[in-house]
C-alpha cells in the first residue's frame, strides 16, 4: 500500500517521518509514504469546487480539491490519504464530521483516515514525557507534570515553557519564523525516542490504530475513540 499524507506544517512532516515508520514497523508489507506539508490549517471553504489560489498551500483550504483530485487518480485499495491537523479549539466531533462529508462528497471516494491531534501536534510529543527526557535532560519537570494530556491550554507553549531557555514567551518575541524553527527542532530531537506504543495522548493512539488498520495490522490497545 501507498500513504499520501497530508499535514498541516513543516514540524509535522519532521515528526510524521520518525513516527509513521515507528507505528507500522510490523507491517508484513511496509507501505511506502510520501508526506505533503502545508503552510497552515486554515478554514474548510464552502463547497468542493471553490475557486482557491493554486499557490496557496494551506491544507484545509485546499482540501476539497485535493480529496476530489485523489478520489479521481488514487489506485482503489492500494492507495489512501491520511490527513493529519490540530483540533485547535474546534469542536470535535463536528469538526470530523465536517472533514467526512468532504470525503463522502468526492466520486469516488479516496479511502482516507482524518487525524486530529488534540489540541496540537506537539500534545503528542507531550505524550512521551520519557522522550522529552531523553532529548531534552534539562526539560522542566514542573511543566510536564502539571501538563494534563490532550486539553486545550496552548499545547506548543506548554512544551516551549519545559524545554526552551525563557520558554514560550521568549520564543513569541523571537517571532513567527523562531517558533516555527523550534517546532521542527523539538519533532526532529524527541520523536527518535519515542515509544509509539505506550504514549499518554488519546489523540496519537487513535492515529496510531487507524494507521495500522489502513495496512491490516493490529493493535494491542483497546480501540481509542479519536473524539473524546
Amino acid at each position: 500500500m501507498h500513504l499520501e499524507v497530508l499535514v498541516e506544517d513543516a514540524s509535522g512532516r519532521v515528526a510524521l517521518q520518525t513516527l509513521i515508520p515507528k507505528i507500522l514497523a510490523g507491517a508484513p508489507e511496509a507501505p511506502t509514504v510520501r508526506c505533503h506539508p502545508y503552510k497552515g490549517a486554515g478554514h474548510i471553504p464552502k463547497g468542493m469546487n471553490s475557486a482557491l489560489d493554486a499557490q496557496k498551500r494551506v491544507l484545509l483550504d485546499r482540501l476539497p480539491a485535493l480529496l476530489n483530485g485523489y478520489g479521481k487518480s488514487l489506485p482503489l485499495g492500494l492507495t489512501a490519504v491520511v490527513v493529519v491537523t490540530d483540533l485547535d479549539d474546534r469542536d470535535c466531533r463536528a469538526f470530523l464530521a465536517e472533514l467526512e462529508g468532504l470525503r463522502d462528497a468526492c466520486t469516488p471516494a479516496p479511502t482516507t483516515l482524518f487525524a486530529l491531534s488534540i489540541e496540537e501536534l506537539e500534545a503528542w510529543l507531550l505524550g512521551d514525557p520519557s522522550a522529552i527526557r531523553a532529548a531534552y535532560p534539562r526539560a522542566s519537570e514542573r511543566v510536564l507534570e502539571r501538563y494534563r494530556q490532550d486539553s486545550v491550554v496552548g499545547t506548543w507553549e506548554v512544551l516551549a515553557d519545559a524545554v526552551h531557555k525563557g520558554g514560550s514567551r521568549a520564543l513569541k518575541q523571537d517571532g513567527a519564523q523562531a517558533v516555527g524553527k523550534a517546532k521542527s527542532d523539538w519533532a526532529k530531537e524527541i520523536t527518535p525516542h519515542m515509544d509509539v506504543e505506550s504514549n499518554r495522548s488519546p489523540s496519537f493512539v487513535a492515529f496510531r490504530q487507524g494507521l495500522r488498520a489502513l495496512v491490516g495490522l493490529p493493535d494491542p490497545a483497546p480501540p481509542q475513540a479519536l473524539c473524546p
